[in-house]
């Protein structure tokens, strides 16, 4: 099995429970935007505890980038990068995942399932390639939104939030449904893009497919 040993360059706080980690970057190690590697952090007891984050940095960029949700309340593997320093080793795996880009579309992502997008349409960004798709964004509070600012530029200002446990008057309150979905899907194509957490992505594909969508139209990746 692939492994190779990097060492982290800066983390920092994008959220309240989000981290930014930028590692160095080995030699040869390739990798497509969407695409993600199973993590361990290099410390006893935690080498064999790997869990899989999406690279939110580019295959041009001379370092590694990952945004990670902590669950401080779950006491695991992820909630034990809150312990970690600049310095510190992580442990990669081998690189793998099928989400990919297939042209413009509507993207619907849940929490830290932004992650592959956010790879996806900076890639996108640099040749303005991005054309006309359009993020349904669900989240829990406004303050786990993850880089709200870089979402509209790189979605070009086509982006729809929805808070499932906060009321606000700028964003939605609730559920992801097919009144939210609806206006988003073309006439001419529909093609949609989820990634997220399981009961979200359960509730969201098949809401797709009672509104008329085939699976092929539906592009997934669980997290």
């Amino acid at each position: 099995m692939e492994k190779h040993i990097v060492t982290i360059r800066s983390i920092s706080h994008i959220t309240h429970d989000t981290l930014l980690i930028i590692t160095n970057k080995p030699n040869n190690y390739t990798f497509s935007p969407g695409q993600a590697t199973e993590i361990a952090i290099n410390k006893n007891g935690w080498q064999n505890e790997p869990r899989p984050f999406t690279f939110t940095s580019l295959q041009g960029d001379p370092y590694l980038e990952f945004i990670i949700k902590t669950y401080p309340e779950h006491d695991g593997a992820t909630d034990k990068l809150l312990d970690v320093n600049k310095g510190d080793e992580l442990i990669l795996h081998e690189v793998f995942g099928e989400l990919t880009w297939k042209g413009d579309g509507l993207f619907i992502a849940g929490g830290a399932g932004i992650t592959p997008f956010l790879a996806m349409f900076r890639e996108l960004a640099k040749s303005n390639q991005h054309g006309n798709s359009s993020l349904i964004y669900a989240n829990k509070t406004s303050k786990d939104i993850i880089l709200k600012e870089e979402l509209e530029t790189l979605f070009k200002g086509r982006v729809h939030h929805i808070l499932s446990e906060e009321k606000t008057k700028e964003f939605d309150h609730g559920l992801i449904s097919e009144d939210i979905i609806k206006p988003y899907l073309a006439d001419n194509e529909k093609r949609v893009y989820v990634c997220g957490p399981p009961a979200m992505m359960e509730a969201v594909e098949k809401l797709l497919k009672d509104m008329g969508l085939s699976q092929e139209q539906i592009i997934t990746e669980a997290w």
